[in-house]
C-alpha cells in the first residue's frame, strides 16, 4: 500500500499526551505542508498562530471550555495549538481553513507527531478576549477562527479505528 495512503487510513485523533514539547523540525515540515493545502482560486485565505507558551495555551483552553460552559482541559494536555483562522472576505473561508487543519493532522501523523482537531475556534475568536489575542499577535482583518490543531506526542497507544459505515460511498 502507498505510504500516503497508509497514512492517511492509519492516523487517529489523539486525547492525551506528554509533556514534551514537539521537535523543531517536526514542527516546520507540519507547518509547511499545511501551507500546500488547496485553496479557492489559490487565495490562500488560511493563517496558522503556532502557539507553544503554556501561559497562552491555558488560555486559549480557558477560553475554549467557557463556550462548553465546562471546567476542563478541551486541548488534552497537548504542548502544541495551532490556531487556524481564515479571511471572512474569501468566499471559500470555512473549506481554506479546513484543508489547512487537515494537512496539518496528516503531516503530523506522516512525521510521528499526534494530533486533534478541536473545535470552538469560531467562538472564542468572535468574543471580546479572542478578539484582544489577535490583535496581540499583529493579525489584521476579518479574519474567523476555523479551528485549534492540537499537536504533540501521546501518553498511551493509539486508538484504534472505528469500523467505517456500510453506506459511505454511493457509485452512479
Amino acid at each position: 500500500m502507498n505510504d500516503v495512503i497508509r497514512s492517511l487510513k492509519e492516523r487517529r485523533s489523539v486525547r492525551a499526551y506528554r509533556e514534551e514539547q514537539v521537535r523543531e523540525e517536526e514542527l516546520r515540515q507540519i507547518l509547511e505542508a499545511a501551507t500546500y493545502a488547496p485553496s479557492g482560486m489559490g487565495k490562500q485565505s488560511a493563517v496558522m498562530v503556532v502557539v507553544q507558551d503554556k501561559e497562552t495555551i491555558a488560555k486559549l483552553s480557558k477560553l475554549n471550555a467557557a463556550v462548553m460552559g465546562a471546567e476542563i482541559d478541551p486541548f488534552y494536555g497537548a504542548p502544541t495549538v495551532v490556531v487556524v483562522l481564515a479571511d471572512r472576505r474569501s468566499f471559500t473561508w470555512k473549506e481554506d481553513g479546513c484543508l489547512v487543519m487537515g494537512n496539518l493532522m496528516n503531516a503530523a501523523y506522516a512525521v510521528g507527531v499526534d494530533s486533534c482537531w478541536i473545535h470552538r475556534a469560531k467562538e472564542v475568536f468572535e468574543g471580546e478576549e479572542g478578539q484582544a489575542l489577535l490583535k496581540q499577535w499583529g493579525i489584521e482583518g476579518d479574519y474567523v477562527g476555523v479551528g485549534h490543531c492540537i499537536l504533540g506526542y501521546r501518553a498511551g497507544d493509539l486508538p484504534e479505528a472505528k469500523p467505517r459505515k456500510a453506506n459511505y460511498i454511493y457509485r452512479v
